[in-house]
């Protein structure tokens, strides 16, 4: 059964892009120690060794920067990884169903949110509001 609304966002990702909320979310303090121990309990994310051309390239460019994410992620990366491998091995024959998986991949690691991204120093600054 469908349930209505977006999935709510994972503790880490808020405090990373700053949406953390103490009224919604409880204490700060609080999910920043629960995050910690996830961290330490699953450790960091490791690159396997069997990953190689189009998979390794999609890791370092898409998996490796994402610093958010712990040793709990990396089934998701892994097939991530070897989706994108897929597509780009044949992009004419990837059908719907997959795109579909690969979305929903991208969005389980946090990799379509643009406030993940951080400043690429691009944009113009306001002389009024930048400080």
């Amino acid at each position: 059964m469908a349930v209505r609304g977006a999935k709510p966002k994972p503790a880490h990702l808020r405090l990373i892009d700053g949406t953390h909320r103490t009224t919604r979310h409880g204490d700060d303090g609080a999910a920043r120690a629960k995050v910690e121990q996830a961290a330490t309990r699953f450790g960091p994310l490791e690159r396997p060794s069997f990953l190689k051309g189009e998979a390794l390239k999609a890791w370092k460019k898409y998996i490796a920067p994402a610093g958010w994410l712990d040793g709990s992620r990396e089934p998701i990366a892994i097939a991530f990884c070897e989706l994108w491998k897929e597509f780009r091995e044949g992009p004419r024959i990837f059908p719907a169903t997959k795109h579909a998986q690969l979305r929903h991949y991208m969005a389980e690691l946090g990799l379509t949110d643009e406030r993940n991204r951080g400043d690429t120093g691009d944009e113009e600054r306001d002389e009024f509001f930048d400080d």
